[in-house]
């Protein structure tokens, strides 16, 4: 088994050993918390789908070197059709818990992630 690298001003934790390994590998590349975040959420959509997924949302808070602290909601607007005359049309009476109509937002996780990446580069 491989050396696993060994940091002394960070660290990674996930619910799925490949996923906290992806970010482990990128900050032993020389990446950074963000860059190992992404990764290892990426990770988790593939190996532990029902708990993060690429259909989803996001919401991210970066703390700054100097203390300043951002706020990423990448949870995504709600659909053209997501009105409640439509919803009455139909003879929904509440917006229903499965299928496709109790879908009401665009799923925001991957503009999170590019977001993120961003204020990384930043």
């Amino acid at each position: 088994m491989p050396e696993t690298p060994v940091f002394t001003s960070a660290a990674v934790a996930a619910p799925h050993s490949l996923a906290a390994r992806a970010g482990q590998t990128v900050l032993a590349q020389g990446g950074n918390a963000i860059e190992a975040m992404v990764a290892m959420a990426a990770s988790i959509a593939v190996v532990y789908p029902h708990m993060n997924g690429i259909g989803g949302d996001g919401f991210w808070l970066v703390r700054e070197r100097g203390g300043r602290v951002r706020g990423i909601e990448a949870c995504g607007p709600a659909g053209r059709l997501a009105t409640i005359p439509r919803y009455r049309e139909k003879g929904y009476d509440a917006i229903p818990a499965r299928g496709p109509d109790a879908m009401v937002t665009v799923a925001g996780a991957v503009g999170g992630w590019r977001l993120a990446l961003e204020l990384a580069r930043a």
